[in-house]
């Protein structure tokens, strides 16, 4: 798929409020902000319109854009969060969602963060986890498969999100965690296997056939640099404290 547009959210003073897993302490506002600048030039780098909406102090999590909807050529999906907390960052996107794709909201019953969802040509893999439900899969399978889709639901038992532990990396290539390897879903691909102290790596953003993969992690480099493709590394330190990965910060379409 080629990638012309992004939406992204400028990160909000309030950003070490919010959710997260980590014990690397908080974040700085001011330096979060610069190492998202500095991802939003590498996307306008590689030729895609970037929109970037203001920060949202009320939701600290709102930067992570990804988790609010789903975009795909046909459709998008507006999603219902799994932390309660961050439903309301729903009603910021969906306008804007809105102006671009015809879209579909997931109902209060069903949970999905956008970050489950990893999407390959017309295949989906859905990452059941404490964010993303059955339910909520599966509406969104009954949204997308009028479409041509398929959707298959992964057990992730360690990561908040399906693609904090594996991103598909171009080249019928998936880049994933040692834990997912026997999964069976992804037997019909290259595998590249994740050291366990670098699996923060696995969260590599593709895109037109450029790697974008977070900086300090020498051999998920080494690995991906087997691909041939361009690469870009880019510090994501500050982001990581609050969960967050190169794939979250944006909705690309």
């Amino acid at each position: 798929m080629h990638f012309t547009h992004a939406i992204t959210r400028l990160p909000a003073d309030s950003v070490a409020s919010g959710l997260t897993t980590s014990s690397l302490g908080a974040p700085n506002p001011e330096l979060t902000r610069q190492q998202f600048r500095n991802y939003v030039d590498i996307l306008l780098s590689l030729g895609l319109t970037v929109t970037t909406l203001p920060a949202a102090p009320d939701y600290p999590d709102a930067h992570f854009v990804e988790d609010t909807a789903v975009m795909m050529p046909e459709l998008a999906i507006i999603t219902h969060p799994g932390a309660p907390s961050r439903r309301g960052e729903v009603d910021t996107i969906a306008p804007v969602v809105s102006r671009l794709r015809h879209t579909v909201r997931m109902s209060s019953n069903a949970h999905m963060d956008g970050g489950d969802v990893l999407m390959i040509d017309k295949r989906f893999f859905i990452g059941l986890t404490s964010r993303t439900d059955e339910a909520g899969i599966r509406e969104f399978a009954a949204a997308v498969e009028k479409f041509g889709y398929s959707v298959t639901a992964i057990e992730v038992g360690a990561g908040l999100h399906l693609k904090s532990i594996v991103n598909y990396v171009g080249r019928n290539t998936v880049i994933l965690s040692e834990d997912s390897v026997d999964h069976p879903a992804f037997r019909g691909f290259n595998q590249i296997v994740l050291a366990k102290e670098e699996e923060y790596a696995g969260n590599t953003l593709w895109i037109n056939d450029t790697l974008i993969t977070p900086s300090g992690y020498p051999d998920t480099l080494k690995k991906l640099k087997t691909l041939g493709l361009p690469i870009i590394e880019t510090d994501t330190s500050e982001i990581r404290k609050m969960d967050g990965g190169l794939t979250c910060m944006s909705l690309r379409f």
